[in-house]
């Protein structure tokens, strides 16, 4: 264990610090009860830009994906002109194998809310969405029930603790996406928000400076806003206590991987579900101490670190450090959500590689032709090798389509193509073997690897 103790499930039991049995949801009486809002209370004795300062001496990182600092996000606000800036909570969580973000959801509502009211002060947004999932029925539920108890005990509405923002009453909605994958990217859960469809804008501008109704907008992640509070509560030193620090010699300008987080995992594992430690614990003490090791003694063969976009570590990379430096090191995206899928020795990895295809090539957009098309035809040629049809030249053409689509190769609007050929090229090149096994022509020397 590299946690003295739970931070973000604090007051949700889960090993080993409790038993998944005795959760229950957290009301607002008993999160005040637990210390509850102290956060805010302190943030709100504070000036607006003295709380910006301390999240980013944090040095949070946005635990949604992408791993940006969340205060130096904070400070790419423009000055305030008196006008309406807003707040967007992205709960849509439709990243395959990611669900951690729904367990603080269904369990301490009050924790993310805390979360949202110290961001609208530090960053003086008078309005805020709560982005959720259009498949979280009970989840919205839950989350309507605690705004209504939020309104009730003054944290937002008329008589808000946090007073008038530019001008106005602090409000704190709900919006039910409709089930886009890619709305879980920022500029598409705008236009998703604004009533529109869910395409991915053109950056620049930056959502901070013309985001939501053309205004200045923050958008951060569920767990990122939920360890607002005990940062604020606690200090930044408290929070660079876990984790993992930069290594030496590299510039302070460069973000570590501080603090605790959220792991989901699932897959061929004996406990699957929710884990909290630090940044930087072990694959292999993830599986074998949180879940209790392999399925059926069978032995580790792969798994995925973050949700399928990251892409996949190999066999021999089940040591491999769990913080945001994974993919430097493993040659993967990155960490991403944290939704790490575990597989065992059984596992066809080229059904696995044709299956993350097939996801992709249903949920682009279609705005960016060679994501439109070139997951499409990844799909179709994958399917042909897992027939038994393919040939070497499948083989090349795809990965020579994996490292031409993407903002990576600079051909697309949104991450959704370099998470396709991310998610194919790891797979096809660290178990290449299973790929050329499958092929039934003559095998010659491919020019055309993607990537190293």
């Amino acid at each position: 264990m590299t946690l003295e103790e739970p931070v973000l499930c604090k007051r949700i039991p889960t090993p080993p610090w409790g038993d998944k049995r005795d959760r229950k949801l957290i009301d607002i009486d008993a999160y005040f009860d637990t210390g509850g809002y102290d956060g805010l209370k302190k943030a709100l004795s504070m000036e607006a830009k003295d709380v910006v300062g301390l999240v980013k001496a944090a040095e949070l990182r946005g635990r949604g994906g992408a791993g940006f600092p969340a205060g130096m996000k904070w400070s790419f606000l423009p000055p305030e002109d008196g006008d309406r800036r807003y707040l967007a909570v992205n709960c849509d969580e439709s990243e395959p194998g990611t669900f951690k973000d729904r367990l603080i959801v269904d369990y301490d509502p009050h924790l993310i809310l805390e979360g949202i009211a110290i961001c609208m002060h530090a960053c003086r947004l008078d309005t805020a969405y709560f982005y959720i999932r259009g498949e979280y029925h009970q989840q919205a539920k839950i989350f309507q029930f605690a705004i209504k108890e939020a309104y009730d005990n003054k944290i937002f509405g008329n008589e808000s603790l946090l007073g008038r923002i530019n001008g106005q009453v602090p409000q704190c909605y709900m919006h039910r996406g409709a089930g886009a994958y890619v709305c879980g990217e920022e500029t598409g859960l705008l236009e998703s928000l604004e009533g529109k469809r869910g395409w991915p804008r053109i950056k620049p501008p930056f959502p901070a400076v013309s985001g939501a109704f053309g205004r200045p907008t923050i958008i951060n992640n569920v767990e990122t806003l939920a360890l607002i509070g005990p940062i604020v509560e606690r200090g930044p030193d408290w929070f660079k206590s876990m984790g993992v620090p930069r290594p030496e010699g590299v510039s302070p300008m460069v973000p570590a991987s501080y603090g605790p987080k959220l792991f989901g995992v699932s897959g061929h594992i004996n406990r699957p579900g929710i884990y909290e430690d630090g940044l930087g614990i072990k694959l292999s003490q993830l599986i074998e101490v949180h879940c209790r090791g392999m399925r059926n003694g069978k032995k580790f063969k792969a798994a995925v670190p973050g949700g399928i976009s990251m892409g996949v570590l190999g066999t021999d990379e089940y040591d491999a450090e769990l913080d945001f430096d994974i993919g430097k090191k493993y040659n993967c995206l990155g960490l991403g959500t944290a939704g790490v899928i575990v597989m065992d020795e059984d596992t066809d990895m080229v059904a696995v590689a044709r299956n993350l295809a097939r996801f992709f090539a249903r949920e682009s957009c279609g705005q960016c032709t060679p994501c439109r098309e070139g997951t499409g035809w990844m799909h179709q040629i994958l399917t042909r090798i897992e027939a038994g049809d393919g040939t070497t030249r499948d083989l090349d053409l795809l990965l020579e389509l994996a490292g031409s689509m993407g903002i990576g190769p600079g051909t697309t609007i949104c991450g959704l193509a370099d998470g396709a050929n991310w998610a194919v090229r790891t797979i096809v090149n660290k178990f290449w073997g299973e790929f050329e096994s499958r092929v039934r022509k003559e095998r010659y020397v491919s020019l055309a690897v993607a990537g190293p």
